[in-house]
């Protein structure tokens, strides 16, 4: 099993060390699509999956999800948090056994989804303290200095319900000076590009680099030089590749991804699972 970079009582040290200001924003990759941003002292998670759920659920089927990377951290562990996201309702972004714990710790914390997926959501928490954010194209929700919108997400196709919002979406975030953008599962659409451009000047894109096989039988999603041609085509000052090695059927080497964003020029951080990335407003 890949070792985690940091883990439990080493990662919850990293996160109350680093360092508070307005210009400086901390980046945490918790494996698979999740990542915890800190800015300011108030940390948001992105589509976090930190259980074993799904490796329990396919253990007997002809689909065994075997766990690639170990876990990083117990999600009843994580303080702080008031602001979560889960794009879609495949389990590994929408997944009971982290949100619920998670719920304990972090009352009331604000779960932004797309509209279609609220029912499933509510029966996954059940009574959990958690304030669901139903997100569609049209929505903002904003707060002092932080704003959250939505994108569509292709996974496979962009499917929309009755009224028009979507299934699968991706989250354009701003906090302070910066700007993130979060794809959630998706494969290549004009649609993102022109939504997350006029969004602003992106500082960081979290994109899925595992790519879209048939043959394994799920949805697909960008793979590595895809990846890499969004982030070029989207203007990400840098990329950060995602959904990879937590699943031995559904992943992907990060080099392809790495070769390309060095080919086209686009600037890139490729983080180990619990490991930190910060950045400076303007650098």
């Amino acid at each position: 099993m890949i070792p985690a970079f940091q883990k439990d009582d080493a990662l919850l040290a990293d996160l109350a060390s680093a360092p508070v200001a307005e210009d400086t924003l901390h980046v945490w990759w918790l494996g698979q699509s999740g990542f915890l941003v800190q800015w300011r002292g108030e940390r948001m998670l992105f589509d976090p999956y930190l259980s074993d759920s799904l490796t329990k659920k396919y253990a007997l089927t002809d689909k065994p999800h075997v766990r690639m990377t170990e876990r990083c951290i117990d999600p009843a562990r994580l303080t702080g948090i008031t602001r979560v996201t889960a794009s879609h309702v495949h389990t590994d972004h929408l997944d009971a056994e982290t949100l619920v714990p998670m719920a304990r710790e972090n009352a009331g914390y604000r779960l932004y989804l797309p509209h279609p997926v609220v029912p499933t959501a509510r029966q996954r928490l059940g009574l959990a303290h958690v304030t669901l954010c139903p997100l569609g194209e049209h929505n903002v929700y904003a707060e002092r200095d932080w704003e959250i919108q939505a994108t569509p997400a292709k996974h496979n196709e962009i499917m929309r319900d009755e009224e028009g919002n979507s299934h699968c979406i991706g989250f354009l975030v701003r906090c302070g000076p910066f700007r993130l953008f979060h794809s959630g599962d998706t494969l290549w659409d004009e649609e993102i590009i022109t939504r997350c451009r006029a969004f602003g000047p992106v500082d960081v894109a979290f994109l899925p680099i595992n790519g879209h096989k048939p043959e394994r039988g799920v949805a697909g999603n960008l793979d590595g030089p895809e990846a890499a041609a969004m982030a070029r085509a989207i203007g990400a000052q840098v990329v950060i590749p995602c959904h990879y090695e937590m699943f031995e059927f559904n992943t992907a080497p990060p080099d392809a991804f790495a070769t390309a964003c060095r080919e086209c020029g686009q600037p890139f951080q490729v983080l180990r699972c619990g490991e930190r990335l910060t950045m400076n407003a303007g650098v």
